[in-house]
């Protein structure tokens, strides 16, 4: 009778927990409203990685229903309350790339610039990111010219390129301190606008618990226990006469004006400056940038 009990209690906590699996495997083949009535719940609950799974059912079993794209971009600003700026950069170029319409895609596109922007608590540990969102504000400029948005857009370029100097700025003073003097150099002239006013622009302040671990931003918090002597010798730490002769010559060459760039007003300076620019980082093609300079010649 005691092996009996026991025999029965154990077949009834299986049967429970079994049928607790069933129940997750069962939910399948659901109505669109559902889904999206889940969805809604989870994010309610601060569960997203729960709702995103949702919406995984929603677009898997009703890819035409009229309520994916409206999940999509609830999910997009969901991640983006919560600081997951990637997530909600993915949800929204899903939702430019299937389902914006004209209007809408302009308000997509401002979103996927934010998400960039505010995913960079700290400019000096992803390089590739700030440069992506220079070029994604660049073009969102460039196809929205009259947008409301173009003077926050423009805005946020702008922090951009100061956090871009920053950074490669600290990559020199690196350099410096590993006796690369070309190297240098080089992170120093990258900074292309000439409509900043470098010498006005300051650094940072690092937060003072950051800067326990990490340093100010100039050096390590750990630099005056290191002797000030080169550990490595480097084929960039020749001092020679010759340097500057080699240095120039390894320069790329810059365009010398043309007669007729010389005679321009400041303002076609200016313009054809930036339009140089954008050709050089890709944006423009050689046969816009020659459209454009025609058109800035023509002022």
């Amino acid at each position: 009778m005691k092996y009996k009990k026991s025999f029965l209690l154990i077949l009834t906590a299986f049967s429970i927990f079994f049928s607790g699996c069933s129940k997750e495997l069962e939910e399948y083949n659901k109505p669109a409203v559902y889904w999206y009535g889940k969805i809604i719940e989870n994010i309610s609950k601060r569960d997203l990685e729960k709702a995103d799974e949702y919406y995984s059912s929603l677009q898997g079993e009703h890819i035409g229903s009229p309520l994916l794209p409206e999940a999509t971009m609830i999910l997009a600003i969901a991640h983006m309350h919560y600081e997951e700026y990637l997530l909600s950069e993915h949800f929204l170029s899903e939702y430019v790339k299937r389902y914006a319409t004209i209007n809408e895609k302009e308000d997509a596109d401002f979103l996927k610039i934010k998400a960039k922007y505010m995913a960079l608590p700290n400019p000096r540990r992803d390089q590739a990111l700030i440069e992506s969102a220079i070029v994604e504000a660049e073009k969102f400029k460039n196809n929205y010219p009259n947008s409301m948005y173009y003077s926050v857009v423009d805005t946020m370029q702008t922090r951009l390129y100061m956090a871009e100097a920053a950074l490669n700025e600290t990559i020199a003073e690196l350099y410096d301190r590993l006796d690369k003097p070309k190297s240098a150099k080089h992170y120093r002239s990258k900074k292309p606008q000439p409509w900043i006013n470098w010498d006005e622009v300051d650094r940072a302040n690092t937060a003072w618990y950051r800067e326990w671990f990490e340093g100010d931003g100039t050096s390590s918090w750990y630099a005056f226990m290191i002797p000030d002597t080169k550990s490595v010798v480097s084929r960039n730490s020749v001092h020679d006469s010759g340097i500057k002769e080699e240095m120039q010559r390894q320069e790329p060459l810059k365009e010398k004006p043309t007669r007729e760039e010389k005679k321009l007003s400041a303002f076609q300076k200016s313009e054809l400056q930036k339009a140089k620019v954008l050709r050089d980082k890709g944006i423009l093609s050689d046969a816009e940038y020659q459209a454009f300079k025609e058109k800035i010649l023509e002022l």
